[in-house]
């Protein structure tokens, strides 16, 4: 390696003929058997020289190894040359504008050449990238396929996510609803007994999360009216289902950032900017003229709907509060493993008391049609997968992609539900949910600005 000290005792030499850069802090050596030194060496290289490659910017120094006893020769000294099988074709140093100089590099298997430029100052500027580092070439087509996998793989991620959300919705709808399967409670149990057992198996045995565990008896509590919340949530919102299209109910759901405002200033006295308030006006405008043109309307699935919604706004700013310490914190697929447990145990007693006989009732149904089984099965696996995939997205996309993501999924839900289902919609409901669509999404932007 040529030291830095020599490499500006050599360049100071060779002032005359040729100006140089010299950064003795960042310079790498490349042993390079290209350049002949010396007119008087015609046809033979007396010495390996060795190039200091700096950058930024790139310029190559160059001494020959030879002593002080050679360097009174230098100023016949030739730096570039063209490259011909077998034959130094030297040039005359002081007759050099732009000359091709070949350098070369060991890097990796493979011996790499690249063409730079000679100026007439002597300053040598190579190609962007060079010299290639060992193994570069391998590892930028690694990154680069790397990168093709996870733009696959986060499209995959995106897919699962919109296909379980829409998926177990519809399903819900259908059962609920079309099938006549009338026990909200108890579906919503099924669900939160899937979620509890996967939950299980990803963490504990896949090891898809680290296990988080309950510190104390104060976080588990806090847990608990988490998960109590969380059920009154889920349960009215499958309620909802049974009486509304689910359409209506998206654009009711859509109101969320509304509920979420007003619990955030009533239990943290947290304001917004009035630009962030003025947002949510469309948000509710929007579902006030849908209600009003919507063929399908019923008051006492609104009203549960609404509830629904604002037990899942409440739920999202109860977690900031209890949550809100760095020992208390859990990611949502360790929340998920503690809070559906506690749900099943919240839902039992109300599945017994409220839908008598659901579990002789149900056994019944599958004698005459063994499908409904499968169902809540595949609905129940649906359930958790909704809350798996949402934790991906959520960690392998940035936040203003998920937020698109979000809006565009409550959309494609309308769309799919109504080719699916046929239910009527009008001109003015759909009006109606596009004005709360847009005002959620000014409301999304208002807040990312006021941070």
């Amino acid at each position: 390696m040529v030291h830095p000290l020599q490499t500006r005792h050599v360049a100071s030499i060779l002032k005359p003929i040729f100006s140089f850069h010299v950064d003795s802090r960042k310079h790498i050596s490349v042993t390079h058997e290209s350049l002949a030194i010396g007119s008087q060496f015609l046809g033979v290289a007396s010495s390996m020289a060795q190039t200091a490659l700096i950058a930024p910017p790139t310029f190559i120094a160059i001494t020959n190894g030879m002593g002080k006893q050679r360097q009174q020769q230098q100023n016949q000294l030739s730096y570039a040359r063209k490259k011909v099988v077998g034959l130094l074709s030297l040039v005359p140093s002081r007759r050099i504008e732009k000359v091709p100089l070949f350098v070369s590099s060991n890097s990796g298997d493979k011996r790499r050449s690249a063409l730079v430029k000679v100026s007439e100052g002597g300053a040598i500027s190579l190609p962007h990238g060079w010299p290639p580092q060992k193994g570069s070439e391998d590892q930028i087509e690694g990154l680069k396929t790397m990168k093709s996998s996870n733009r696959f793989f986060t499209v995959g991620l995106v897919a699962a996510w919109y296909s379980s959300n829409i998926g177990v919705l519809l399903l819900n709808k259908y059962l609920l609803s079309n099938y006549g399967f009338k026990y909200p409670i108890f579906l919503t149990m099924c669900h939160m007994t899937a979620c509890s057992l996967l939950s299980y198996v990803a963490i504990a045995w896949m090891k898809v999360v680290p296990l988080q565990t309950i510190r104390s008896r104060v976080q588990f509590f806090k847990i608990s009216a988490l998960s109590l919340v969380f059920c009154v949530s889920v349960v009215f919102g499958n309620i909802s289902l049974r009486y509304l299209p689910v359409s209506f109910n998206q654009a009711v759901g859509a109101t969320t950032p509304f509920f979420t405002a007003v619990f955030a200033y009533l239990m943290t006295f947290k304001r917004e900017a009035w630009l962030t308030y003025l947002t949510l006006v469309p948000v509710v405008t929007g579902v006030i003229i849908a209600s009003g043109g919507e063929p399908s309307f019923h008051l006492f699935g609104f009203i549960i709907c609404v509830a629904a919604t604002a037990a899942r706004a409440l739920k999202s700013v109860l977690q900031g509060i209890l949550l809100s310490s760095e020992g208390e914190k859990l990611n949502s697929m360790n929340l998920l493993l503690y809070m559906a447990p506690m749900a099943v145990v919240f839902l039992l007693p109300a599945t017994l008391i409220m839908e008598e006989n659901v579990v002789g009732i149900t056994l019944a149904l599958a004698r005459d049609d063994a499908k409904i089984i499968w169902y809540l099965l595949f609905n129940s696996a649906l359930a958790y997968f909704v809350n798996l995939t949402n934790f991906l997205v959520t960690k392998h996309t940035s936040a203003l992609t998920l937020q698109v993501l979000g809006n565009a999924k409550g959309a494609v839900a309308v769309v799919v539900s109504i080719l699916i289902f046929r239910n009527p919609v009008s001109v003015t409901g759909m009006m109606g949910y596009s004005l709360t669509v847009f005002g959620v999404i000014l409301y999304s932007e208002a807040k990312k600005r006021s941070k």
